[in-house]
């Protein structure tokens, strides 16, 4: 088979542009061996331009000319031939959420048969270790004008029970058994009598068994993760249920540092819920387009059931029947759960609202008692100092008429004043009003010490 295009004038690379597919399709003959591996990109924004350049690595290593390869965003494979005539095909695949090799070896000769297990192709060694968590891997065996039994199913494939049917409405057999052999590859055995209609068929009936394994792996993947999360969604609805149960019966009579306690606990369980939602979401989201692309092939598959052994549908259908139903109804309760603490959590709020403004209509009360005993207060000490400063003039024009007594009596001793008495009663009524204006006069002096103009600093003189 030559590795020219088939179209005169045009060159290879060019016809791989064109119409890569098909030209992907001519190269494909049986009999064949086929490996293939699926690896899921935990950021596929990031990790699938890495995997192009894991492919473009690949080709290298093995040797594989540039003018015999073609890569494109997506999908990408080249063509090597060895000096027996045997060829090794190389095919890179990425999807949405995974990315895929298939490496194909076809024999120039029928003899010796291809068999299970390592690739025979002179000198190949897959070189890397790829990105991803694996998420399967295959090892399909391609073998026309033969026709197997259950015995003869028994010697190459592991594990206690074949499925095999005959699919795509033709005389085309497939036979596995789900089980890794000792590569941890799950092994197809895939035979019809007719070559040419198996090789026509070949390609899509290998696009067929790779989605159905692919996307049943990846719709299984999380089902641990799953299980871990139902144990805890039931903890938290438990503990739940038992607070709003605590809550219901307590709520009137709480005071305010129990409802402060009672939203620090429940908020930090809500955000626990939140954080398990969103990785749980993330991990089963796709389950449901997941499990619509296992079902659309199983009905493009038109399986036919063998005398020996079950369909793969029946072993596909038991393993994820029900499964993306149980995702979606996790995610269900878990949505539900959160709407219960933050129903739960509204209600708290409310209540703390309601005890602080209880709390500020009674701290304003207070103070408007405050201010009223305030109010009183100040107006029983100006009374008091009306009182003060009335006693006040008495004293200063008591100890004054005193002080003026002695005087007229010292005068009238000398000769000076005839009437002594007479005199200090006449200074009584003088003696009251400097008293008067005394102490208005020192009220004035302390009113504006203390008034605020007398605080202002003075501004500096202008400079000349």
């Amino acid at each position: 088979m030559s590795l020219k295009p088939s179209s005169p004038g045009k060159s290879l690379l060019g016809q791989l542009h064109k119409d890569q597919e098909r030209y992907w399709e001519q190269w494909l003959n049986a009999p064949a061996h086929i490996h293939h591996t699926a690896h899921r990109m935990a950021n596929p924004a990031i990790e699938r331009p890495q995997c192009r350049k894991e492919f473009q690595q690949l080709l290298t290593c093995l040797e594989i000319e540039p003018s015999q390869t073609v890569i494109e965003d997506k999908v990408g494979f080249g063509v090597k031939s060895s000096a027996n005539g045997d060829l090794l095909l190389a095919k890179w695949e990425a999807h949405t959420e995974y990315y895929s090799y298939q490496i194909w070896h076809i024999p120039h000769s029928p003899n010796p048969l291809v068999g299970f297990g390592p690739i025979t192709f002179p000198g190949y060694a897959f070189p890397l270790s790829p990105l991803g968590l694996a998420v399967n891997a295959l090892d399909l065996l391609i073998t026309p004008a033969r026709s197997y039994d259950q015995e003869d199913l028994a010697t190459v494939l592991p594990g206690p029970q074949i499925y095999a049917s005959q699919v795509l409405e033709k005389d085309i057999s497939i036979a596995t058994s789900f089980t890794p052999d000792e590569h941890g590859r799950e092994r197809y055995l895939i035979w019809a009598p007719d070559q040419n209609l198996l090789v026509a068929k070949l390609p899509r009936l290998i696009d067929i068994l790779i989605a159905l394994e692919n996307y049943t792996h990846l719709i299984l993947l999380p089902y641990n993760a799953f299980s871990r999360s139902v144990d805890q969604v039931q903890v938290y609805e438990q503990r739940h249920l038992y607070q709003r149960s605590l809550i219901t019966k307590e709520l009137n009579g709480a005071t305010h540092g129990t409802l402060q306690q009672w939203l620090g606990g429940l908020t930090q369980d809500f955000l626990e819920v939140g954080r398990l939602a969103d990785s749980m979401r993330y991990r089963l989201s796709a389950s449901v387009p997941y499990d619509r692309i296992v079902q659309s092939n199983l009905k493009t598959l038109q399986e036919r059931s063998l005398p020996f052994g079950r369909t793969i549908s029946d072993y596909i259908r038991w393993k994820i029947t029900g499964v993306a139903d149980g995702y979606q109804q996790l995610l269900t309760r878990i949505h539900a759960l959160e709407q219960d603490f933050e129903g739960t959590i509204a209600v708290l709020r409310t209540q703390v609202e309601l005890a602080r403004q209880e709390q500020n209509l009674l701290l304003q009360d207070q103070n408007t008692k405050l201010l009223a005993s305030v109010d009183q207060t100040t107006k029983s000490q100006a009374i008091l100092q009306q009182t003060v400063e009335g006693l006040s003039v008495i004293v200063i024009a008591y100890y004054l008429s005193g002080l003026a007594h002695y005087l007229f009596k010292a005068l009238h001793e000398i000769g000076w004043l005839p009437n002594e008495t007479l005199a200090s009663g006449i200074f009584v009524p003088i003696a009251l009003l400097l008293s008067y204006g005394l102490i208005t006069w020192g009220k004035n002096r302390i009113h504006q010490s203390h008034s605020p103009a007398s605080k202002s600093t003075p501004t500096d003189p202008p400079q000349i």
